[in-house]
Order: C-alpha cells, then sequence, then structure tokens
C-alpha cells in the first residue's frame, strides 16, 4: 500500500492519553454548563409543578399540540417533495448547454437563494393578492416560500452531485446511443442524488424547522399552537418551548435515522449493476465473450 493511500494515523499512547483528557475535561465543563441551567431556571421557578402541569391533560395536546404538529408535518411533506422537484428540474436547466434556459435557470436559483425565506413568505402571502386580486392561502404561502427557498439550495446540491461523477460514466452512456436526457435522468442524477444525500438530508432537516417561521404570517403550525397560544393560556412559555424544542429534535433525528438506512440500503443494491457493470464492460472489449454491446 502506497502512503498516499493512508488517510489516519492511528493515535499512540501519549496521543490517546491527551485526547482522553480533553474528553473528560469538555465532559466536565459540559456538565457544569447544565447544571448552570439548571440552577438559574430553578431560581426563577420554571421546574414548578404548576407549569408543566397542564403538559399532564391530554386536552392541551388535542388542542394545542397535536394540531400544530399536524400543520407541521403536511407543510413540511409538501415542500419536500416540491422542493426535491424544484431542485431536480433547476439543476437540470444550470446545466443545459442552451444558454437561453441555464441563464434563466441559473438567475431564479441564485436570486431565491439569495432572499431571506421570511421575506418570501411575506411577499407571497401580501404581495400576491396585489397581483391575483385573491386572497393567499397561508398554508401555500408557507409551502411556496419554503419550495422557493430550500428548492435553490437543493439545484445547487444536484448540480454539484452531477459535477462529482466521473466524466467515464457519462461518455459511456453517450457511446452506447443515450441522449442528453436519457444520461441525466437515468445515469446522472440518480448517482448525483446518492453522493449528495447527506446534504440533501440536512436541508430538508432544515426545512422542516423553517416551517416555524409560518408563525409570522399566522400559520397555525407547532411555534403558533403549541407555544404562543398555549403559552397565552397557561402562562408556561418556556416550558413550552422546551416541549416544542424536542418534538423537533425527535422529527429531525426519526429524518435523518431514515436517511441513513435509505444510503445503507441504495449502497448494498448498487453492488450488483456496477458488477454487472463491469461484466458488460468487459464483454464489450472482449466479443468473443458474449456480444458486442451493453447497458448501464
Amino acid at each position: 500500500m502506497s502512503t498516499d493511500a493512508v488517510l489516519y494515523d492511528h493515535p499512540g499512547p501519549r496521543a490517546k492519553m491527551r485526547n482522553l483528557i480533553l474528553t473528560i475535561v469538555f465532559g466536565v465543563a459540559l456538565l457544569g454548563l447544565l447544571w448552570w441551567i439548571y440552577s438559574r431556571f430553578d431560581t426563577k421557578g420554571q421546574w414548578a409543578g404548576n407549569l408543566w402541569e397542564p403538559f399532564t391533560q391530554s386536552s392541551t395536546w388535542t388542542d394545542y399540540i397535536l394540531p400544530g404538529l399536524v400543520e407541521t408535518l403536511k407543510a413540511a411533506a409538501v415542500a419536500m417533495v416540491l422542493s426535491l422537484a424544484f431542485g431536480i428540474i433547476f439543476a437540470v436547466g444550470r446545466l443545459s448547454d442552451h444558454w437561453w434556459v441555464r441563464i434563466p435557470a441559473g438567475a431564479i436559483v441564485e436570486f431565491f437563494r439569495a432572499v431571506p425565506l421570511l421575506l418570501l413568505m411575506f411577499f407571497i402571502f401580501f404581495g400576491v393578492p396585489f397581483l391575483t386580486e385573491q386572497p393567499m392561502s397561508i398554508f401555500w404561502a408557507v409551502v411556496l416560500g419554503l419550495t422557493l427557498y430550500n428548492g435553490s439550495v437543493l439545484a445547487e446540491a444536484f448540480r454539484a452531485g452531477v459535477h462529482a461523477v466521473p466524466k467515464g460514466q457519462s461518455e459511456a452512456a453517450y457511446a452506447i446511443g443515450m441522449r442528453k436526457g436519457q444520461v441525466m435522468t437515468h445515469v446522472l442524477i440518480p448517482q448525483a442524488a446518492r453522493a449528495m444525500l447527506p446534504v440533501i438530508v440536512s436541508q430538508l432537516v432544515v426545512l422542516v424547522k423553517d416551517t416555524a417561521l409560518g408563525y409570522i404570517i399566522s400559520y397555525g403550525e407547532l411555534i403558533q399552537l403549541g407555544v404562543n397560544n398555549l403559552s397565552a393560556n397557561f402562562g408556561n412559555v418556556v416550558q413550552a418551548a422546551i416541549v416544542a424544542a424536542i418534538i423537533y429534535i425527535i422529527i429531525n433525528s426519526i429524518l435523518t435515522a431514515f436517511a441513513g438506512w435509505l444510503g445503507r440500503r441504495t449502497r448494498r443494491k448498487g453492488r450488483a449493476p456496477r458488477a454487472a457493470g463491469a461484466a458488460t464492460q468487459q464483454a464489450t472489449i472482449e466479443p468473443g465473450l458474449g456480444g458486442g454491446g451493453g447497458t448501464l
């Protein structure tokens, strides 16, 4: 094995001891910080039972938290699908050989990446009615804002993933007679999506959290119902925010775990096609092994 292939040197005894000491020091510091936060909250009476009691009542969950959670998940689910479609379409547009497709696609992506998401929601909710002379749905104002912003970020992720695919993949596809559209949809985009899966999942996690901005235009999501409305009735804004934060952590952890499972599954499924592709390439090089053509 060449030295260029070595990516990591195993730590020696001194490095292990240093790492252990640093781990203990930072662990103690973290525990100290958590204790300080706990004690400050305790001094202000934020751990009093009467402030947490509403969360033991079913009406708190059925009237505030669960309806807000349903609206959050509904907006996030629709925006995820639309953002992925937006990202793929505009990534392909930015990779087009035609300038009249590439330049407008790039301008749209750069514009919506640059504009803050909150301003997009404001403009869609308050500005679109001036154009259509019809009231704008709060739900669609939130979803469209999430789609335009996160879809633009995903478009750049897909474009970077396509550029990361080895050129031999597309060259082989063109060699067997595929058109550019077929190469993009059957060869480059699937591999780019697999390569950029961590980035895509990270952006979808951000999308879920960004639904919280909908409370600015009175969308009844988790922050609006589960924090603002609930605390207005029970006077426990800190406790409601802690519960909402825990719910967001659980949702995003589930999404991350699902993405990890999906990545492992796609890698396992990808082994057979790669082996078949190698065999086909060998058969193409040596016609006597079984024919003069192959597929990717």
